[in-house]
């Protein structure tokens, strides 16, 4: 573990309570520390849920470290089987915990509880967030299947082909990016197909949803950050086939409809399933100016590679950069970097990302939450395609990112960003006319607050005592006149300039020296 200020994941933990808040009659025994309950947070507030998760934390403090912190397990334990009587309790401790080794698992295997419980070992100091959550399904889907598990070398019967088949939707959880919208566009375009579903989990399934799992015809890996595990423990227990394509954008959604009938052996007029306007949107003459926009793509791993083949074959985009923070998903993410010619970035440190955003000078990102900060302050558009997100990134209206629909979403979601960039220009470009004066405020693109211009340029007098490089304000308001798309670059090309010249302060003549300088 490292200290960082930001972080693209959480704990462990905070996987398994996504869980546990996704699903229906189970709860979760996590043991912790006074101040780790801070998750709730992150349900009631940002996925705006309408309930708190269903944990229940020990909150030792440092006055019962002196004492037996195992009894408070168990007491807990068998106050929340009593109090809640789920149909699965689940048992972990928090990363503050696992220092303790109380083993509350094993305590709860042992305390006689009136329910089953599951054990977590959340390997919380090499692990983070996605990985508990994949992992805490894994656990679960196992513990409840093993024992209906076939022999080994069992053939699984054959579909009947006068029944319907079905399908089970596996990955969607609670704080995952559209889970909830994208699992009710991906469950309408099963329908148009005549194919059902059997199950969605762990969104919305309870323990009893789960074991009807193997009932179903074939699994959709749908967030594989989640469900890659379960599903490939399904697919060698039971011998149930895994639909991998992941539908999002235009292309790829016609891939998955041809990868379900190929699996389920069944006749689909693709032409019939549905539509999108996004391929008309590409070729009308409102997108045609966007052609050949350089982006850089960093997200989770599925959403990295789903966003850059959508940029590329769909927007006309140039993907000038990928990576993920993901490490699991990394193989992924290399293979889709290399069909770019591209070195992926696998990193989980935000200011890697950062770098290597200013050095590519994209003129727009697709990232997180954290890309969003960094774009802002680099003056570059920037839509957000993965987790981690903000709370306006988990819209009331129905918003999928997967399916027909969502490659709708996409396209209005990723252009409008640009279109805002042009009118940020604008503004900039004529903010000397009569008609427009200071006091009218840039954007919500806008890379810096003009109280931060002006402090800039009012701390040049204290460049020789402090050795850094600043802007004259005169020269800060020529900067502005620059296209806002190549205004990060100029900027820093004038500062190793200066530097370069021995300068401290950067006036008019010198951000136009620079740019001769650079020019030859």
């Amino acid at each position: 573990m490292e200290l960082t200020l930001w972080t693209y994941e959480g704990p462990p933990h905070v996987g398994a309570i996504r869980v546990a808040a996704s699903m229906r009659d189970v709860h979760l025994m996590l043991h912790s520390p006074q101040g780790d309950t801070y998750a709730d947070l992150l349900f009631t507030m940002i996925e705006r849920d309408g309930r708190r998760p269903p944990v229940t934390y020990t909150t030792f403090q440092a006055r019962d470290l002196g004492s037996s912190t195992a009894e408070i397990v168990i007491n807990s334990l068998r106050e929340a089987a009593e109090r809640y009587k789920p149909q699965v309790l689940m048992v972990a401790d928090s990363c503050t915990a696992e220092l303790i080794q109380d083993q509350p698992g094993a305590l709860a295997l042992g305390a006689d509880l009136p329910v089953p419980v599951i054990s977590l070992e959340m390997a919380a100091y090499t692990r983070k967030e996605n990985w508990g959550a994949a992992e805490t399904f894994y656990q679960l889907v196992r513990g409840l299947l093993s024992r209906n598990a076939p022999a080994p070398g069992t053939q699984r019967p054959s579909r009947d082909p006068a029944v319907r088949p079905s399908v089970n939707l596996l990955g969607p959880t609670k704080l995952g990016f559209r889970c909830r919208d994208d699992v009710v566009e991906v469950e309408r375009l099963l329908n148009s197909m005549g194919v059902d579903v059997n199950v969605v989990a762990p969104l919305g399934a309870s323990p009893h949803d789960l074991l009807l799992i193997p009932n179903a015809d074939a699994n959709v890996n749908l967030c594989p950050e989640v469900s890659d595990l379960t599903c490939s423990w399904l697919a060698r227990t039971f011998g149930m086939p895994t639909i991998k394509t992941i539908p999002m954008g235009w292309g790829a959604t016609r891939d998955f409809i041809a990868e379900v009938a190929a699996t389920l052996e069944i006749e689909v007029n693709m032409d019939q399933v549905g539509a999108s306007r996004l391929p008309w949107y590409s070729r009308s003459i409102d997108s045609t100016y966007l052609t050949g926009k350089r982006v850089f793509v960093f997200a989770d791993g599925s959403h990295a590679v789903a966003a850059a083949r959508v940029a590329r074959d769909e927007m006309g985009f140039e993907v000038v950069g990928i990576g993920t923070y993901s490490r699991e998903r990394a193989r992924d993410v290399r293979a889709a970097a290399k069909e770019y010619g591209l070195e992926a970035l696998i990193t989980d440190n935000y200011l890697e990302v950062e770098a290597r955003v200013q050095e590519l000078q994209p003129e727009m990102v697709l990232g997180t939450q954290m890309e969003r900060h960094i774009a802002k302050r680099l003056g570059i558009p920037c839509a957000v395609i993965s987790t981690p997100a903000h709370v306006q990134d988990y819209p009331a209206r129905y918003s999928p990112q997967m399916g027909f629909e969502g490659a709708n979403v996409l396209f209005d979601t990723w252009v409008h960003p640009l279109i805002m960039g042009l009118e940020e220009h604008l503004l900039h470009m004529f903010r000397d006319d009569f008609e427009f004066n200071d006091s009218v405020g840039p954007s919500h693109l806008g890379s810096e607050g003009e109280g931060a211009r002006a402090a800039k340029a009012g701390n040049a007098q204290d460049a020789e005592t402090d050795g850094t490089i600043v802007w004259a304000f005169e020269a800060e308001k020529e900067l502005k006149k620059i296209p806002f798309f190549v205004r990060g670059k100029a900027r820093r090309n004038t500062e190793k300039f200066a530097e370069e010249q021995g300068l401290l302060t950067i006036e008019v003549d010198t951000l136009y020296d620079a740019k001769a300088h650079f020019s030859n």
